[in-house]
């Protein structure tokens, strides 16, 4: 699935997107395109609760595939 995190904007931003998402699932795959401000990420988590996770980071997500 692949979501849009327009507030992603700098190296800081991908690390805590990328540990937010993965403490949720260790075994996730999340492929971070700062340029395209957009995450793609292989997991069983279902999308709501990545969206919360990075909600209570600071971050607006939008599942966009």
């Amino acid at each position: 699935m692949k979501f849009s995190i327009p507030d992603m904007t700098c190296g800081h931003c991908k690390a805590v997107v990328e540990r937010t998402i993965i403490d949720l699932d260790s075994n996730a795959s999340v492929v971070v395109n700062l340029g395209a401000h957009t995450a793609e990420v292989k997991t069983t988590v279902p999308a709501e609760a990545i969206i919360g996770a990075l909600k209570t980071e600071g971050y607006t997500a939008e599942r966009i595939g």
